[in-house]
């Protein structure tokens, strides 16, 4: 579900259609917020972290001078 990957509910209202924010509320109730598995990624490199990001990866923190993204799977 596109809330669960964005947590935008706007952008979940536009991509619906509603012009309602309370249709679109309805559906955030189906998200099972405990099951998030990810894949995680380090990046040594700003080339390596754009890829990265343009792969759909977010970026976490920074560890030992690394960055670390992740997507959900």
């Amino acid at each position: 579900m596109e809330y669960h990957k964005t947590k935008d509910i706007l952008h979940v209202l536009q991509l619906l259609g509603h012009k309602n924010i309370r249709n679109t509320l309805v559906y955030t109730h189906l998200v099972n917020w405990e099951s998030d598995e990810f894949v995680s990624k380090v990046a040594e490199t700003v080339k390596e972290a754009q890829e990265l990001v343009e792969a759909g990866f977010d970026y976490v923190c920074d560890v030992e001078g690394y960055k670390v993204f992740r997507k959900r799977k």
